[in-house]
């Protein structure tokens, strides 16, 4: 393999740090630092980064003002996994591309031989070894490569779709989310590259300079050329590009992939997650054992949470620190987060509890799962729409921080906002 690489994960767009569809939740914590099967959403990448051999750096590139939590993530994150970490800041959202580019001169520097690109929000088995391997194996030394996998017909038209070679796994055709089907393979938003990718987006900055200075914007927004000329999409701009000649192979994978869009992806992801932990962290979950609450399943709990023995959790759930369960709850297929109190024989299915919310005794929180189809190999978790015909769309229900549900109620497919005192039950419904 590679004597230098260096890894990056990166996410661009706009909305992964502001979360716009990970809301109430994004407005306590940046998505990516969403706890999903106990740790934040990051680490899973810091983590499968952190393995590969001679790796030099992490740099984490996004359009997000940083603040004190992030600092202490990436602190913390130095201090466990023994590696340089940064946060590079954009001055605006540059798009996949347009971020790696703007920084390029941080990502050269070294030398590196190749680097990875992973998107924030995909919740993956990161097989980067087995990827720096296929790029050696494959195509010309120069050549890059895009980790795929298999989605069913009509999911596919979703995400990126590749065609390929499939004697040499070339990437003969690309089409970002194609009106019709174009092919199975889709693009899971993990990439290794080598430098020579600045030159291809360097030839599609200049072409956008031109481009503006031929049809100049007249709109509202500061006609800065430079600025727009320089939001580039990996997907669009770069690969579609790219395909056929030569330079671009897909790698396939097996293992598990997912998007995390949403609040409700994200216990789907933490299902992922946690059964992986039986071969990479079987530390982190939860066994039975006398005197403490009964586990089915895959169940992760902070070790500084209180919980009763007559609990019964799982399967697929997340306590968070400091989270107080008390006598004969149950708890399914929930992440429940720091300081939430869940008293006395309430039960929570498909939920997310917010951090220092309290759900009285005997009351009922509960969603709808918005799972894959499991009758189907390549289904993947739909794009939920939050309404559909003028209607919430039912999905899992979320409580923002800071809210109490009463005693002996039930909350039904809702998303109630932060801060918020109950007062009766809900069905179906946004509380503001």
């Amino acid at each position: 393999l590679y004597k230098k690489v260096i890894i990056i994960v990166i996410k661009t767009f706009k909305h992964c740090f502001s979360g716009t569809r990970f809301r109430p939740l994004s407005f306590e914590v940046p998505k990516p630092l969403f706890p999903v099967a106990g740790v934040p959403m990051l680490q899973h990448h810091i983590e499968a980064c952190a393995k590969v051999p001679n790796m030099k750096e992490i740099l984490l590139i996004g359009f997000y003002q940083p603040n004190e939590e992030l600092n202490r993530f990436l602190l913390n994150a130095q201090q466990e996994f023994k590696i340089s970490i940064r946060y590079l800041q954009e001055y605006a959202a540059l798009g996949t591309g347009g971020g790696i580019y703007h920084f390029r001169d941080q990502i050269v520097s070294g030398s590196p031989e190749a680097f990875f690109v992973l998107n924030a929000d995909v919740c993956s088995a990161f097989p980067l070894t087995e990827m720096l391997r296929f790029q050696k194996e494959h195509g010309e030394p120069n050549s890059f490569v895009i980790l795929g996998t298999t989605a069913n017909r009509k999911q596919s038209m979703n995400y990126g779709c590749i065609v390929e070679n499939e004697e040499t796994n070339e990437v003969l055709h690309y089409v970002e989310k194609p009106s019709t089907f174009v092919s199975d393979i889709i693009n899971c938003g993990i990439y290794l590259f080598n430098p020579d990718i600045f030159q291809h987006i360097g030839a599609v900055f200049q072409k956008n300079q031109q481009d503006m200075l031929l049809y100049p914007y007249d709109g509202e927004e500061p006609t800065n050329g430079w600025h727009r000329a320089e939001a580039i999409r990996l997907e669009q701009d770069i690969f579609t590009a790219l395909a056929g000649q030569g330079k671009l192979y897909v790698y396939k994978t097996l293992s598990f992939w997912s998007q995390i869009k949403s609040a409700g992806s994200a216990i789907y992801a933490s299902r992922l997650y946690l059964n992986q932990y039986h071969t990479t962290h079987p530390e982190r979950l939860a066994t039975n054992k006398e005197g403490s609450p009964k586990i089915t399943g895959n169940v992760y709990i902070h070790p500084t949470a209180n919980i009763d023995p007559t609990a019964v959790l799982g399967p697929n759930v997340s306590i968070g620190t400091g989270v107080t369960i008390g006598a004969g709850v149950r708890v399914r297929e929930s992440i429940i987060l720091h300081g939430a109190n869940l008293q006395d024989h309430c039960c929570v299915l498909n939920s997310i509890v917010g951090w220092d919310s309290t759900i009285g005794k005997w009351a009922r929180v509960e969603g709808t799962p918005s799972d894959p189809n499991p009758n189907d190999p390549y289904a993947k978790i739909d794009s939920e729409t939050l309404f559909r015909e003028g209607k919430l769309t039912p999905s899992i229900t979320i409580l923002g921080c800071n809210v109490t549900i009463p005693s002996e109620v039930i909350i039904l497919n809702s998303i109630v906002l932060p801060h918020k005192d109950l007062n009766r039950g809900f069905k179906n419904q946004i509380i503001l």
